[in-house]
């Protein structure tokens, strides 16, 4: 049977609605502000929803059945067409002037990567930082889940699509139709954002700061409206609690919040990834926090102007860089890559590390690391009793063979394209370290690396087609890679 081209062209139309929905957003916020930039994003919205009504428009009738393969293509292809409509507001307003610097950063927006190449973002109009926040918050939960929830109205079903979004070892689901699934998610992550904004603004943030603060913190992403990121509020200790609290919930499982506004608080508990996901970031933050405090040649920049003398602080701002790059959100209260070597290499694997499945974190996941540990300890067993039927269990339950060798597979892809992507980035120019802490950091979707791409730096430094790679590495590593990678297979293209 043919590609179904009609169903892929139709939900590519539907996306561009929702994306100059959100563009018309920030046109109100942009307005509001009297920021300049009206117009420009105001065109851009109304240019992308002329288009997405076109498309819808001209596939009307179309086969209303969406199957694997047409899946992978939907969400691979969506990202793309959401990325590349994107980057209007940045164009048409002059504030990211050039195709590649404002594709880089939409991509690191929606991809929840909090990579910047701007120089200054406190002098761009508030309706621009508004929008990128905004692209964060739409790529965060991911825009499928959010179409999923509204497919039905079309008559289409949508498991393929979930599954291609996320094809992780993670199955939990919330309710029996995947619908209802997505709007229970979504209404949580709506929720939790707003619980944010309300509790910023409480500890002393202005409303706007608050708002973009809570849009890039529950979908991981990392964009400020500050030039020092969360280190501007580095005087005022609840603001960087409150966004470590939340950072912690949007690393989380989101089904798992969902079980304890239900009452269900054992299940969370007792949740193995829940558990070594808060252990591991407890190990980390006192290991962090101890090097900070003893150390008294721990360096203070003129940038992130901070005292390390107390304990607290050393505490808080150790505890708020382990949770920051584990659950890949990429905020910085300091520059995390002038303690000590010793703590360079550490942040350097816990880029590695990722937070839950079933989170709007990047990176490898927890769960995978639970499962290759357990995999790779079983096989101690397995030498010694060949014939044995030693299966791997998570939370009590045994995990087929299938997803073990799933999870193997993405880990050993996973870091075979971190040192092609470290290799690629070598060649166009950057120094070792650079090169693995921008390889690391897209591929994780973390957002400051180490280098010449530190928090003290951003990535504006990089050749054209150095971004563009990042780009390439920051959406296979958001899909999950197969969901990108299998469309650069010839198999996958036979028959259609």
């Amino acid at each position: 049977m043919g590609l179904n081209s009609k169903i892929i062209i139709h939900l590519m139309g539907l996306l561009l609605l929702f994306n100059g929905g959100f563009m018309v957003l920030a046109a109100l916020v942009s307005g509001l502000y009297a920021d300049g930039a009206t117009l420009g994003i105001s065109v851009a919205a109304v240019t992308t929803l002329i288009v997405g009504t076109i498309a819808m428009y001209l596939t009307r009738g179309h086969k209303k059945e969406v199957k694997r393969k047409e899946g992978y293509i939907i969400v691979a292809f969506g990202w793309i067409i959401m990325s590349a409509s994107g980057v209007l507001p940045y164009i048409l307003s002059g504030s990211i002037p050039g195709i590649t610097n404002a594709f880089f950063e939409t991509m690191s927006g929606y991809t929840t990567t909090g990579a910047s190449i701007l120089d200054d973002i406190e002098s761009m109009p508030e309706g621009i930082l508004f929008w990128r926040s905004l692209t964060h918050w739409i790529g965060g939960m991911g825009i499928i889940v959010l179409a999923i929830a509204i497919l039905p109205l079309l008559g289409i079903g949508g498991m393929q699509l979930f599954a291609a979004e996320a094809p992780g070892p993670a199955g939990d689901k919330l309710h029996p139709r995947i619908t209802d699934t997505a709007k229970r998610l979504w209404f949580i992550y709506l929720g939790y954002t707003v619980a944010e904004t309300l509790l910023l603004k409480l500890a002393g943030m202005s409303f706007f700061d608050a708002v973009n603060h809570a849009l890039s913190t529950l979908s991981t992403g990392g964009f400020s409206t500050k030039n020092a990121s969360v280190a501007y509020w580095s005087d005022q200790p609840m603001i960087q609690y409150i966004i470590i609290l939340f950072m912690f919930l949007a690393g989380t499982n989101f089904v798992l919040s969902y079980f304890a506004f239900k009452g269900r608080v054992q299940k969370v508990i007792r949740d193995e990834e829940f558990k070594y996901f808060t252990i591991f970031i407890g190990i980390f933050a006192l290991m962090v926090t101890a090097v900070i405090y003893f150390r008294a040649d721990v360096p203070v920049s003129d940038y992130y102007p901070m005292v390390y003398g107390s304990l607290e602080s050393a505490f808080r701002h150790g505890l708020f860089q382990v949770i920051a790059v584990i659950t890949t959100t990429g905020f910085v209260t300091a520059d995390f890559t002038a303690w000590t070597s010793f703590l360079t290499i550490v942040f350097f694997g816990l880029m590695f590390a990722g937070g839950s499945a079933g989170s709007t974190a990047g990176g490898i996941k927890v769960m995978r690391h639970i499962l290759i540990i357990k995999n790779g300890l079983l096989e101690f067993k397995r030498t010694l009793h060949p014939n044995a039927i030693i299966p791997v269990r998570f939370n009590g339950k045994t995990v087929s063979e299938h997803i073990v060798y799933n999870v193997i597979a993405f880990f050993v892809l996973y870091m075979l394209l971190f040192i092609i992507g470290a290799l690629v980035l070598g060649f166009l120019g950057l120094d070792f370290t650079s090169a693995i802490g921008g390889a690391a950091s897209s591929l994780g979707n973390v957002g400051p690396a180490f280098g010449s791409l530190n928090p003290l730096s951003n990535f504006n430094g990089l050749p054209a087609l150095g971004k563009w790679w990042c780009c390439f590495l920051m959406l296979a590593g958001r899909l999950e890679l197969f969901t990108v990678l299998i469309l650069l297979t010839p198999y996958f293209w036979k028959r259609i």
